[in-house]
């Protein structure tokens, strides 16, 4: 984590405004949310203003949504946050910042799914849309979308914490769990082209209402790869007795050695996501308490489904 010198304050992103967008400045403006690279702070009731506060990388992230999601906005069938302008850093915030529009909903971590079929439809109709092959200047993912060999080093260590911590305190679920991740190493790799990804659909970056999908939000890590990366969230997002329908819906589709890596990206999301929301509930940095239930929840269906 690198924070920002720089207080974020409302009375800084009015002066922010008042300098680059002075048509904005006067909009109503309140906090929206802490997010773990940005904060989001609502501009009247359709734009936010999108600023770095957390991590370096943060920056490039808000720069490769402003050049790719205009693009692909358009294109999908769930509302996401379309950059309308770009802050360029100053004296008085020496970092980029976007205002895009607002996506109402709530996260999928406070608010989930209830409506099975309805949100396998949904998720399956935007993750159909969004993975097309990707031109050849799409951005590399940082670990996103690659051979999940390369993630090892993480799985295992964040395995063993979570076993540590007490998070795990089955061993047979520790065992399916090691098994289902050795299997999706093992699977083929794929053999298409590289396909537009969002690469961090958890349940924070995905919108509830009336029980199911309403909008995807946080395309910091969006990039060109495997398919199975996104296709994890089929385990992460849907509640029980949702995935065949999913599967059925998603198209063209994905074969079985797709299938195995996407339950290894299913498995190394939901134990990350475990020690997020272990870290909130000891009030450690980065941590979110509501990242857990969604994860202990993803996980008791990926080793049921294993038996």
């Amino acid at each position: 984590m690198a924070p920002t010198d720089t207080e974020i304050t409302a009375e800084l992103v009015r002066g922010l405004l008042r300098a680059q967008h002075p048509d904005l400045a006067e909009r109503p403006l309140r906090l929206g949310a802490r997010g773990w690279d940005n904060q989001l702070w609502r501009l009247g009731d359709d734009l936010a203003v999108r600023l770095p506060w957390a991590t370096r990388t943060a920056d490039a992230l808000l720069l490769k949504e402003h050049t790719w999601l205009p693009v692909l906005a358009p294109l999908l069938p769930l509302p996401v946050p379309v950059p309308q302008r770009l802050g360029a850093p100053s004296q008085g915030f020496p970092r980029p910042w976007l205002v895009t529009t607002w996506v109402p909903g709530t996260p999928a971590d406070l608010a989930p799914v209830t409506c099975g079929p309805e949100a396998a439809d949904a998720l399956a109709a935007f993750l159909t849309t969004l993975h097309r092959p990707a031109p050849g200047d799409a951005p590399a993912g940082r670990d996103r979308g690659g051979p999940l060999a390369e993630l090892a080093g993480q799985f295992e260590g964040g395995l063993a914490s979570a076993t540590e911590l007490g998070l795990l305190p089955e061993a047979e679920t520790v065992r399916v769990i090691r098994s289902i991740w050795a299997d999706a190493v093992a699977a083929p790799p794929w053999p298409g082209p590289a396909v537009w990804l969002h690469g961090d659909l958890h349940p924070a970056n995905v919108l509830t209402a009336d029980g199911t999908f309403c909008g995807v939000i946080d395309f910091g890590d969006l990039c060109a790869g495997d398919p199975a990366c996104d296709l994890a969230a089929a385990w992460t997002l849907l509640p029980d007795g949702a995935l065949d329908r999913f599967h059925a819906a998603y198209s063209p589709a994905p074969d079985p050695a797709t299938l195995r890596r996407a339950r290894g990206w299913a498995v190394f999301r939901a134990v990350g996501c475990l020690l997020i929301g272990e870290a909130g509930r000891r009030g450690r940095p980065g941590g979110k308490p509501s990242w857990a239930p969604p994860a202990r929840a993803a996980l008791r269906r990926i080793v049921a489904a294993a038996d």
